[in-house]
């Protein structure tokens, strides 16, 4: 049997339990965001740097299929820029280079990623900025800064605010990061949602499929009275409010659209017994519908035994070559024993 990394194990548990801490408090998870200019500064260049993770798995460097997916590379991402770091969305362009990502402390960054052949080898023309209100002011002067979810329609981004049940829209196409945002109608039950366990996940459904125009938000734990998890068509032709089955104490922290017309869902877990993990599930768009139960298969699985962290971003793209590409981001909390990471893996199927 392989052994498991003791030290590593020890120091990302560590690391797990103490941002579980840290997510719980409203106190912490400003950390410094409001110190931007009110008016907002114009987007500023930022130096990312990266190490490459030459394997997924910390017990086997030739180990590269999980599930349905195959290993392509993945990065640990650091930059001199303080605000760096909270990855909590991320979408990028149609051919897979470039990119935008929003932290949960209210900062939009945009750039490029650089690859040597298959694999991830840097970020480049890296930007950062506020998001901003209506008003052109810093979001963060109205105590809105946990920006947890993104998903793009064309120019137009949305970002989910979980602790205040808010969607904001932006657009981007028009004015960059310097788009002013404006609040979403969402459904009253939005509202009631648990502070910290709001929307957690945003997907914009490309118009030509079912549910195409739709905006779905999915909560990370706002649990219906069986126990499921609550989420939300906003918009399209069927708006309404719909469940994830729950399984496995696991939550909801991002999901993306494939080009086959299914959705995958990123989700978490950590206990204190059951330890830590991260999976990917695969819904069918065409389950989706108001009052609808929606479940479907996992693709992926992985634990501490692997280069995981806080998981909270998944975009998809196609290559060239027709292969699908799933990438991955990491929210770091802005804690010295937890990492920015951005791994992709091919989606390889059974």
């Amino acid at each position: 049997m392989r052994q498991f990394p003791r030290r590593r194990f020890v120091i990302d548990a560590a690391a797990l339990l103490v941002a579980a801490v840290t997510l719980s408090s409203s106190v912490l998870a400003d950390g410094g965001a409001r110190d931007w200019p009110a008016s907002g500064p114009a987007p500023v260049a930022i130096d990312v740097n990266s190490v490459p993770l030459p394997s997924f798995d910390l017990r086997d460097r030739s180990h590269v299929r999980f599930g349905q997916l195959e290993y392509r590379g993945g990065l640990i991402l650091t930059s001199p820029f303080r605000r760096f770091g909270g990855l909590s969305g991320l979408r990028l362009d149609t051919d897979g280079n470039g990119f935008l990502a929003v932290s949960d402390k209210g900062h939009w960054f945009r750039g490029r990623l650089r690859y040597n052949g298959k694999a991830l080898a840097g970020l480049s023309d890296v930007v950062a900025a506020p998001l901003l209100d209506d008003n052109g002011r810093t979001i963060t002067l109205r105590g809105w800064y946990d920006s947890e979810s993104l998903a793009r329609d064309g120019g137009v981004a949305y970002v989910g605010l979980e602790r205040v049940h808010q969607i904001l829209r932006f657009d981007i196409g028009e004015d960059g990061l310097r788009a002013r945002g404006t609040v979403v109608p969402a459904p009253a039950a939005m509202k009631r949602l648990p502070r910290n366990k709001g929307i957690e996940a945003l997907v914009a459904v490309p118009r030509g499929r079912p549910l195409g125009g739709t905006l779905i938000a999915i909560s990370e734990r706002g649990l219906d009275r069986d126990g499921n998890i609550v989420a939300f068509l906003i918009g399209g032709p069927t708006p309404g409010q719909f469940a994830v089955r729950r399984t496995a104490d696991y939550d909801i922290s991002d999901a993306t659209a494939l080009p086959d017309g299914s959705v995958v869902l990123l989700e978490r877990k950590f206990s204190l017994t059951g330890g830590a993990g991260i999976r990917i599930r695969r819904i069918r768009l065409d389950q989706i519908a108001p009052d609808a139960l929606v479940d479907g298969p996992v693709i992926f699985e992985a634990d501490l035994g692997y280069e995981i962290d806080n998981f909270e971003g998944i975009d998809a793209h196609v290559t060239p070559e027709g292969e699908t590409v799933l990438t991955l981001v990491s929210d770091d909390n802005f804690f010295m024993l937890q990492r920015t990471l951005l791994v992709q893996f091919t989606l390889v199927g059974p």
